[in-house]
């Protein structure tokens, strides 16, 4: 078997049945560990009365995504808050492990399309809750019996549009940046290699060209565009749902 996944993740581990555990499941769980951790940190030792900076931080923290969720879904869905929460911190910091030169689980479609599913059954529970099951499997018949087909690939484009933004923004950053650094590898060749004798293969080896342009890139595919996609991922859901719902508002 081949040490890269049909997602483009490495392979790390095979087991029995053909299963195999992939450089995106553990970078998730290391992910999901560090968040754990940092949560539990936070909350350790909460009291009625704010008396430390843990404290301070955590409430402040909670209070921001409660009235960022609120604002845009309406108190009735505040309960949707740890979701949200979960979806950013998640999404985010999957993302910047590429800054650690780790393979971001979110350059893997199999991630943002088990989140995007989340999502949708969630849409659809709602669009069921509000109108009943009988007019929600109507609605796919309007307004003429023939357009049912397309109602259906409309309704499933949902999950697929959100996964693919998330999937093909952080991705498509990895690879552009893979792309620079090597055509700034082979410049640096290009340029310095022409030097005589041991000055040229010293120059030639040193990643002159290398330095700054990658470090750049880095800030706005993995900084940037990974806090702007982890944003528009959550705001997507939270207006997605709270339409579903928009009946009973």
């Amino acid at each position: 078997m081949s040490d890269i996944s049909v997602s483009g993740a490495k392979i790390l581990f095979e087991l029995p049945f053909g299963l195999t555990i992939s450089e995106t499941q553990v970078n998730m769980w290391i992910v999901m560990a560090v968040i754990a951790a940092i949560c539990i940190w936070l909350t350790h030792g909460m009291k009625v009365k704010p008396d430390s900076k843990r404290q301070i931080v955590a409430e402040f923290l909670v209070k921001t995504v409660t009235n960022f969720v609120e604002s845009n879904m309406g108190k009735r869905f505040s309960g949707f808050t740890p979701y949200v929460a979960a979806l950013f911190s998640l999404a985010l910091c999957s993302s910047l492990l590429s800054l650690l030169g780790m393979y971001p689980p979110t350059s893997d479609l199999n991630t943002t399309l088990g989140w995007a599913l989340v999502t949708f059954v969630l849409i659809t529970y709602y669009k069921i809750r509000t109108s009943g099951i009988g007019k929600y499997l109507k609605g796919f018949t309007e307004p003429v019996f023939l357009m049912t087909p397309m109602n259906i690939i409309g309704e499933m484009a949902t999950p697929v549009s959100m996964a693919f933004r998330m999937f093909g923004n952080v991705a498509s950053g990895s690879i552009i940046s893979t792309l620079v650094y090597a055509g700034l590898a082979w410049l640096n060749q290009a340029v310095f290699g022409w030097l005589p004798g041991v000055l040229g293969d010293m120059a030639a080896e040193l990643p002159i060209l290398q330095l700054g342009i990658p470090a750049i890139l880095s800030i706005y595919f993995d900084v940037f565009s990974g806090v702007l996609q982890a944003f528009i991922f959550c705001m997507l859901t939270m207006l997605y749902i709270a339409s579903a719902a928009e009946v009973e508002t």
